[in-house]
């Protein structure tokens, strides 16, 4: 059995594939004559090309069970894609560089609850993986004409290593 090791999600270990979206070390002010504080441009969000428009949803995922195996991955070639947990639990994210997908260069990480991460336009990942419990989160991406999604299968199914599942 092939398996994955899983990193904790740092904005530094998932930079070459899209943004950390969170609190930590984020650039902030207070606004609302200081009842509200305001934590500013926290991921780029990419979604004009081809006439493409903002898209909001909610996303309701049930929580998978260990092992976690790895099958396929997609992408989104006409935008960038956010997830923003709406509760602090934590999820899997499973990623590899545009291009190619390259099964030999998947990564995993966990995220520390609170994370959300936005996925650069191309970047590989895989559909929603939440742990623990059903598990809501704000999905920003591309809405408009045309397809944005490309899947690809696996030859060989990866399971996650068992340190974060």
């Amino acid at each position: 059995m092939k398996t994955l090791p899983v990193e904790p999600l740092t904005r530094q270990s998932f930079e070459p594939f899209g943004d950390v979206i969170e609190l930590k070390g984020a650039r902030h002010f207070p606004i609302n004559l200081g009842t509200t504080e305001r934590f500013h441009d926290l991921a780029r969000i990419d979604v004009g090309d081809e006439g493409g428009r903002p898209l909001v949803s909610l996303l309701r995922g049930e929580p998978r069970t260990s092992p976690v195996e790895i099958r396929m991955m997609e992408r989104h070639p006409l935008g960038s894609q956010a997830f923003i947990p709406l509760a602090d639990t934590p999820f899997l994210v499973v990623v590899a560089p545009a291009g190619p997908l390259d099964p030999a260069k998947l990564r995993a990480f966990v995220t520390r609850g609170w994370q959300g991460v936005n996925y650069a336009k191309g970047v590989w990942h895989h559909p929603l993986l939440a742990l623990e419990r059903v598990s809501d989160f704000i999905v920003i991406d591309r809405g408009g004409e045309g397809p944005n999604c490309d899947e690809a299968w696996l030859d060989e199914v990866l399971h996650l290593s068992s340190a974060a599942t």
